[in-house]
């Protein structure tokens, strides 16, 4: 898959693709995007002290390095786990120059499969799968059926306090947005689990709604999209946005 780079407008860079005709993130400025969506509006919105957090879409790190930073800065626990189906190497995300932080190396040369220290409070999980085939949804949990008989390197068991959703856009990427995903992602939530993502279109947020989530429409990063949306796990419906 072909990438190009190109510079948005915060100075940051991103990659194209031209197989979609999509970015990485957007041009109006990808750290700006990435902090104010998954940061600001996502793990700081969770109240969980050592949260665990998935991400669809690892791309180039950025929301993990973020993340990390964010971990050592507040001295919080994160158990992170990144899904890619497309990595990319270290030698395409460094010239993005996003970041003298010599982890960001460390986050993208960690080995792929297993649980990786990469520091004290931040611990990286990263599979190389499609999430459509390594997410089980809850039953085959409360059923006991052995995590064996799913992906190897996905931790069946284990529950997410904060999901950052960066897909490519559904238009781009429609298998990404289903139903069934989404409520698999759902079903390996916490209560009260937070999910972040860009997209606010009125099809997900209704798809979302449906589901269970309680969804927020909230302003969009600096310069940016508009809004984005924050879906909560709950069972009460009667509390999503109209």
């Amino acid at each position: 898959m072909q990438r190009i780079i190109e510079q948005t407008e915060d100075g940051s860079a991103t990659l194209f693709v031209p197989e979609l005709n999509e970015h990485y993130h957007s041009v109006k400025g990808a750290h700006t995007e990435s902090q104010h969506i998954f940061i600001d509006m996502g793990l700081e919105a969770s109240s969980v002290l050592r949260p665990h957090i998935l991400e669809i879409g690892f791309g180039t790190g950025l929301n993990a390095l973020l993340t990390l930073e964010t971990a050592e800065k507040k001295k919080r626990h994160i158990h992170y786990t990144g899904i890619e189906l497309y990595p990319l190497s270290w030698e395409e995300v460094e010239i993005l120059k996003y970041s003298e932080n010599p982890l960001f190396k460390t986050l993208h040369t960690a080995p792929w499969e297993e649980d990786v220290n990469i520091t004290p409070y931040f611990t990286l999980r990263k599979v190389q799968e499609d999430a459509n085939t390594v997410i089980s949804d809850k039953s085959s949990v409360t059923n006991n059926i052995s995590p064996a008989a799913y992906h190897s390197s996905f931790i069946t068991n284990r529950f997410f306090d904060v999901v950052y959703f960066d897909a490519f856009a559904p238009e781009k990427q429609p298998e990404m947005w289903s139903e069934e995903l989404f409520r698999k992602i759902y079903a390996c939530m916490n209560q009260n689990g937070i999910l972040t993502t860009y997209c606010a279109k009125g099809v997900i947020r209704r798809l979302l709604q449906s589901i269970g989530f309680k969804v927020e429409r909230l302003p969009g990063p600096p310069g940016g999209k508009r809004e984005i949306l924050r879906a909560t796990k709950t069972t009460d419906i009667e509390k999503n946005e109209k």
